[in-house]
């Protein structure tokens, strides 16, 4: 059964509400999520204001943000999801109290790019979803005209990098003309903020911003390119490379999962069939490159020689945008076919990277990888931990999330 459409081209409320994933291990992920659950709660106390940024080699503990992160809200996000599973009070106040530092990125322009998805979406929208608080929503609201705002005619996206100085003059010279992958998430950002304010605006440039990622980020194959570089004078397409993947015709596993749970939010905004086709057949390709054990390694064409580092968070992010493509069948063959994709890659994690049953340590999930070539691997990430939360959600029958 696909899902139903109304006249507006909306998705079918009832056929979202009787969707439940036929999931496989339904027992063990709903501890795993205890666990997690557990262990965020615990967590809370010990972080106080601070936020994850990136695990301490050789340890399961975490560095934190400085003023400047895109990673700032993966944290504030599990508490969230946390609270929606336990109404804990305390979760919420510790999560609502960030709200200081969410304000100081809206005040900085300088800070402002394609993150302000991640960013907004997990803090403010999420406090207004669950709590109806309207200083949130003025935050997200307004987070969502900051991202609007970066789309710069003649270009077909949402401008996602900003140049930085401490940038090679070569990256730093393409970034203004660069579409990348990371940026397909943050949609969900202006869908939401168009179905609270009406304004279509937001949701033209969102399907601008996609279709474009489908047309220049996917590849014939549905692997795809972690950035595309445009002629930022003209729009012209120029061609496809990587910033964090092996190499430029390869496929960086975290990047394919960004692409995987954005077009399935997107279609479950907007029931565009184009989306959640494009979603299945990424899903397909990951499915055919995946190691044995379900854990997605760093880049999914690394040579036989090249050491195998895993990337727990491309997993996770990976498992929760297949759930999310899963329930955009409504049921059928697709959804069967989707969710047991999911949950191999879930009951992987559970059993290889899974740390909810180590009192001692910060993070969800060991072996992410942040960024291989500066040697960022095996790390704690808090964008790993968040989507593994996320994932051990869905798979146990959750569906009302902050995307």
């Amino acid at each position: 059964m696909e899902l139903k459409q109304d006249s507006d081209n909306k998705v079918s409320y009832e056929a979202l509400e009787l969707f439940q994933p036929p999931t496989a291990h339904r027992e063990v992920f709903q501890q795993t999520l205890e666990r997690a659950v557990g262990r965020v709660s615990a967590l809370a106390p010990q972080f106080g204001l601070r936020n994850p940024r990136l695990g301490i080699p050789g340890t399961t503990r975490y560095a934190f943000c400085i003023p400047d992160e895109w990673v700032a809200s993966f944290w504030c996000g599990q508490m969230w999801l946390a609270y929606s599973l336990t109404g804990d009070s305390r979760l919420k106040n510790s999560a609502r109290m960030r709200r200081e530092y969410f304000k100081t990125v809206l005040e900085h322009p300088r800070w402002h790019d394609h993150d302000l998805g991640f960013l907004f979406s997990l803090s403010a929208v999420a406090d207004f979803t669950l709590t109806g608080n309207e200083k949130s929503r003025e935050m997200a609201l307004r987070a969502a005209d900051f991202l609007a705002a970066r789309w710069r005619q003649p270009m077909p996206f949402v401008m996602c990098w900003n140049p930085m100085l401490r940038d090679g003059p070569d990256f730093m010279a393409r970034k203004t003309g660069t579409l990348n992958i990371d940026s397909m998430q943050g949609m969900a950002l202006l869908f939401w903020a168009a179905r609270e304010t009406g304004q279509s605006s937001f949701t033209e440039i969102a399907h601008m911003h996609l279709e474009t990622s489908r047309k220049y980020l996917v590849r014939k194959d549905f692997s795809s390119y972690h950035a595309y570089e445009f002629d930022p004078r003209t729009g012209e397409p120029l061609a496809g490379f990587t910033h964090q993947g092996l190499h430029d015709e390869s496929c960086w596993s975290r990047g394919q999962s960004w692409a995987i749970h954005g077009f399935a939010q997107a279609h479950l905004y907007t029931g565009n069939a184009e989306y959640r086709d494009t979603a299945a057949k990424m899903a397909d390709y990951v499915a055919r490159h995946l190691p044995e054990d379900g854990v997605p390694l760093w880049d999914y064409n690394l040579p036989a020689d090249a050491i195998p580092y895993r990337d727990s968070s491309a997993g996770a992010i990976t498992a929760a945008g297949i759930y999310t493509l899963a329930r955009c069948y409504g049921g059928g063959p697709e959804a069967r076919k989707y969710t047991a994709l999911a949950d191999k890659m879930l009951l992987g994690l559970v059993e290889n990277c899974d740390l909810t049953a180590d009192a001692k340590a910060e993070g969800l999930l060991k072996e992410g990888a942040a960024f291989v070539a500066l040697g960022r691997a095996d790390n704690l990430l808090p964008y790993g931990d968040y989507y593994y939360l996320e994932a051990l959600m869905r798979a146990v029958g959750h569906t009302e999330f902050f995307w």
